[in-house]
C-alpha cells in the first residue's frame, strides 16, 4: 500500500542519498520493466504451447 511504499521511499533515500537516488530508481524501474516483460513472454509462450496440445 502507500504506507509501504512511503516507508521503502524514506528507506531509500537515507541509505542511497538524495543525489543517487533518481539515477538508482530509474535504473531499479528498467530492470523491474526487462523482468516483468520477460515474465509476460514466458507466459505467453506456456499458454501458447498449453493451447496447441
Amino acid at each position: 500500500g502507500f504506507t509501504e511504499m512511503m516507508l521503502i521511499g524514506i528507506v531509500a533515500l537515507v541509505v542511497i542519498g538524495p543525489e543517487r537516488l533518481p539515477g538508482v530508481a530509474r535504473t531499479a524501474g528498467k530492470y523491474f520493466a526487462r523482468l516483468r516483460n520477460f515474465m509476460l513472454d514466458v507466459r505467453a509462450d506456456v499458454e501458447s504451447e498449453l493451447k496447441a496440445d
